[in-house]
């Protein structure tokens, strides 16, 4: 008898413990599941108008631009020079452009005597190649024929004149005198360009402004949010000023009476 009771007690406590841990379990897993719950209640909770969509949406973008700034640019491979999506391509273009830059400007090489040089040169050593083969026994260069195609230079052409028949019609409207401020504002950029001229020559302007072509697209992509608010203040500004120069100095210019004419 004693024996039977022994194991009844022992039986008794082993189900004891399996149920403290059953319990204990059951605890533990509700409790993950509620930490859980919460997590997802917090992240459904953050607000959608902390995204940076809502903060790109609210910032006006410089000149009123609405495209990315490789649309902007023609969206073609210019745009992926211009703006480094090939770094290969943007870097071998860049240097090109600063050996051609100390070549003409700071060596004083002119471009007559450098593509005369060139030539000499290359005709030079194809005429010894072609004749010392025969000596040496080896194959003559092949040279290739080369035509330049019609339709690139023709596009061009075209594309030219449409940008000068559109710069020749706005030089027509601002000379018309409908637009004060557009007005101005050309009066001021060439004459900042007349100073900027004065400083330096034709060939280092270009290449001033094919330096800034490589690098403040690229800048201006990366940082475009905190430009465009920059800007945005900036404008901002300049027409609170222009308000006070308008009413001091503008308004006081007498004007004659316009007279609408029908053609």
């Amino acid at each position: 008898m004693a024996e039977h009771v022994e194991e009844t007690k022992h039986t008794e406590s082993l189900m004891e413990k399996i149920s403290e841990k059953i319990h204990s379990h059951d605890s533990s897993s509700s409790s993950s599941s509620d930490s859980d719950n919460e997590k997802e209640v917090k992240h459904h909770s953050v607000p959608t108008s902390s995204s940076p969509k809502g903060v790109q949406s609210a910032i006006n973008r410089l000149f009123g631009r609405k495209k990315p700034v490789h649309h902007v640019f023609g969206g073609g491979k210019p745009a992926d020079v211009f703006l480094w999506r090939n770094k290969k391509i943007s870097a071998s273009v860049l240097g090109g452009a600063t050996v051609a830059w100390v070549l003409f400007e700071l060596l004083e090489y002119h471009l007559l005597t450098l593509v005369c040089h060139c030539a000499i040169l290359t005709l030079a050593v194809l005429f010894l190649w072609s004749n010392a083969s025969t000596f040496i026994q080896k194959s003559r260069p092949k040279i290739p024929e080369v035509h330049l195609p019609e339709d690139p230079f023709l596009q061009i052409a075209a594309g030219l004149r449409i940008e000068i028949n559109r710069a020749l019609a706005c030089l027509r409207e601002i000379a018309s005198g409908h637009d004060l401020k557009k007005f101005l504002a050309v009066i001021a950029g060439l004459w900042v360009l007349s100073i900027v001229g004065a400083w330096c020559n034709f060939l280092t302007l270009f290449y001033i402004v094919f330096v800034l072509l490589h690098t403040v697209p690229v800048l201006y992509e990366k940082y475009e949010d905190q430009v465009d608010t920059f800007a945005e203040k900036a404008m901002h500004e300049l027409k609170k000023q222009y308000v006070v120069f308008d009413e001091k100095v503008l308004s006081k210019i007498p004007r004659g009476p316009l007279k609408n004419k029908k053609l």
